[in-house]
């Protein structure tokens, strides 16, 4: 099919266009639409964003003082990387049949009860560490059984958002949600790394445990009613089926799964690497590598504004494009640099670049899955994303300690640049990843040219 006139306009022009023709006539808009504030209207989605950020303070706080206290303890990056796998690889084992049950049950009682066995662990891992037993098998053990919790809770989180705001504020309602993630990474690692110098790692875990609540009161307000999908008759694993095949069937969805891939593997691992990069590189203690961990999450909170307002000049796919190739960049500079305060920049910037990146991806697969696809199609994001992330650490952490973090961030970088390349040179490559998105009703995407359930 020939391009549209669409097509070659900026995303503003579209957008308008929209208002007069019907959606068969527009191959692709953007997907970032209405006021910058416009989700917090709804009283349910403010609730949840309230909770929701003071519990991932709470839990990058743990997160900046585990990876910490891990270095501090072996010596060694490729125990870091270790630990970051034991968080998250039962993503890969679990993360699909989690994905099928937040469109089969209620989230609400789903995410309620992941939350509280995360509460419940992190309380755990900060008497242990009071108490002198959290030696690396007690640390694997905790940190495993959040990650389990953490698989099944984000399909149910990442299917609810949309719930609870009208069609025309869903995608207002992810990004808002994303850049509470993000502010989140940036306040928390600050607030960790001066626990750290002022009391201790088992504090920032009491912390995490306690914030916990603000969640889970959250979600216990929350009056948007859940339910799971009513076709609970088909098994699990057929269930489980349908968004494999949805996936290879569309096709689209792929253009979109396998670069993000690569990047997590090989560019966001980098994350692992920070505390000997600090330590190791710019003779930092753990109050500078929480300001370098803590400017990757603010670069993450100023991409999200960018990347809107980009999304009205540029198309989704040349987000994606761009947004690569600048991630690739700065992970390649920041080999180099041995100077702290431009280190700091090059984390602000990673932070930007692979926000803008992510929350494309996610907003695009979230505006074309209709609503009772959502939860298993957001399961194979999470694989993708999530589940590759910590296999790419263990990679990257077993490297720097077998030649040197520079090293492991410049290999990276050229794998993001790689990446950048084939997207950028061959533009089949996103051909119709963001092509024909519908408008939407309340709760949930359309399908195609389908109808919402």
């Amino acid at each position: 099919m020939q391009a549209t006139m669409s097509e070659e306009r900026p995303l503003c022009e579209v957008m308008e266009a929209d208002v007069l023709a019907p959606p068969a006539d527009i191959t692709e808009r953007s997907v970032f639409r209405g006021g910058v504030l416009s989700s917090f209207g709804h009283r349910d989605f403010g609730l949840l964003w309230a909770g929701a950020f003071v519990s991932n303070t709470g839990t990058w706080i743990h997160t900046a003082a585990l990876m910490w206290f891990v270095k501090e303890l072996t010596a060694s990056d490729a125990w870091v990387g270790a630990v970051n796998f034991a968080n998250l690889f039962p993503i890969f084992l679990f993360v699909l049949v989690s994905g099928s049950l937040a469109d089969r049950l209620n989230r609400k009682a789903l995410i309620l009860c992941t939350q509280t066995l995360m509460m419940l662990m992190a309380l755990t891992l900060a008497i242990c560490t009071q108490a002198g037993w959290a030696n690396l098998a007690v640390i694997m053990a905790i940190t495993s059984t959040m990650g389990v919790a953490f698989t099944f809770n984000f399909p149910a989180w990442r299917a609810i958002v949309p719930d609870l705001v009208p069609g025309r504020d869903m995608l207002n309602a992810i990004a808002l949600d994303a850049a509470q993630f993000n502010m989140a990474r940036f306040i928390g690692p600050a607030i960790g790394a001066l626990i750290l110098n002022v009391w201790n790692a088992e504090t920032a875990f009491y912390v995490n445990a306690v914030s916990f609540t603000a969640v889970i009161v959250a979600v216990l307000l929350i009056r948007t009613e859940t339910p799971g999908s009513p076709s609970r008759e088909d098994g699990l694993w057929k269930h489980i089926r349908e968004g494999a095949g949805y996936i290879w069937r569309e096709r689209w969805p792929l253009k979109l799964l396998l670069p993000l891939g690569v990047i997590a593997f090989f560019g966001l691992s980098f994350i692992v690497l920070l505390p000997g990069f600090s330590k190791d590189v710019l003779r930092r203690g753990s109050g500078g590598y929480g300001f370098l961990l803590g400017c990757v999450g603010l670069g993450a909170v100023m991409g999200a504004p960018l990347v809107t307002s980009l999304s009205h000049r540029f198309r989704e796919r040349d987000i994606i494009r761009y947004s690569s190739l600048g991630l690739g960049s700065l992970l390649t500079a920041a080999a180099f640099c041995r100077n702290y305060w431009i280190c700091l920049l090059i984390m602000w910037g990673i932070g930007a670049f692979s926000l803008m990146f992510s929350a494309t991806v996610n907003a695009i697969l979230q505006a074309r899955v209709k609503r009772d696809m959502r939860g298993r199609i957001m399961s194979y994001y999470i694989l993708v994303f999530q589940g590759l992330l910590p296999i790419g650490g263990l990679l990257m952490g077993y490297l720097s300690d077998l030649r040197s973090a520079t090293f492991s961030l410049f290999l990276g970088g050229a794998a993001c640049l790689l990446v950048a390349a084939v997207l950028i040179l061959i533009p089949s490559a996103l051909e119709g990843a963001a092509a024909g998105i519908p408008p939407l009703s309340r709760g949930g995407g359309r399908e195609g040219g389908g109808s919402s359930p």
